[in-house]
């Protein structure tokens, strides 16, 4: 066993590499540049989690992120992370939270969206809030494209996307992630606002 190995446990590709035979992915090896990446596939969805990094010439930090191009029937979109230090302050000031109605939920997270029937029809899944807290960090949202510097996606096809700080290399939190947004897309399908087809972007 390595010095470094001791110290540190597996590596990114290590754990990543047994997620994608555990779960039926394939893992695409990185480079000096880039990671490492997942990708599965769920229905006609493409799940792909990766890193990167976001430097300020000073310092840099790297985070964790999964994406999942769908086709948006009707335009839904939310955004939902856990409650934080300034959380209660952002209230006071007008930002929107929606309680559904479970209190543990509700005191644990905000929710954001366009719609908020369709909000409280998504929340309400007990299946779908589980494995929402099973991810001690996370940020889930559902947004138009990738912003200026990613991929510019066609009129309907909006993304689901996570991510959080630092590389994830917890195995089972990683499985978790994947059974999520299966969920969230499978969800959304039967609500009406997402179609189960390939929305024919590729990340």
């Amino acid at each position: 066993m390595s010095v470094l190995r001791s110290m540190f446990g597996p590596s990114q590709a290590e754990i990543w590499r047994q997620l994608s035979e555990q779960i039926g992915a394939k893992f695409v090896g990185g480079d000096f540049f880039h990671g490492g990446k997942v990708v599965a596939h769920v229905k006609d969805w493409t799940l792909t989690l990766d890193t990167y990094t976001i430097s300020t010439g000073k310092s840099s930090a790297t985070f964790t992120r999964m994406r999942a191009p769908f086709v948006n029937a009707d335009g839904f979109r939310f955004t939902i992370y856990r409650k934080g230090l300034f959380s209660e302050l952002g209230k006071k000031l007008g930002m929107q939270d929606l309680e559904i109605g479970v209190p543990d939920f509700d005191r644990d997270f905000i929710i954001k969206g366009s719609d908020e029937a369709r909000l409280r029809a998504l929340f309400m899944d007990a299946k779908l809030r589980e494995l929402i807290a099973a991810q001690p960090s996370i940020r889930l949202e559902v947004v138009d494209d990738e912003g200026w510097f990613g991929a510019q996606f066609p009129d309907g096809v909006d993304e689901l996307r996570f991510h959080v700080p630092g590389v994830l290399k917890n195995l089972d939190q990683l499985k978790l992630l994947f059974e999520l947004f299966a969920a969230v897309l499978n969800r959304l399908c039967a609500m009406g606002s997402a179609y189960a087809r390939d929305p024919g972007v590729e990340l």
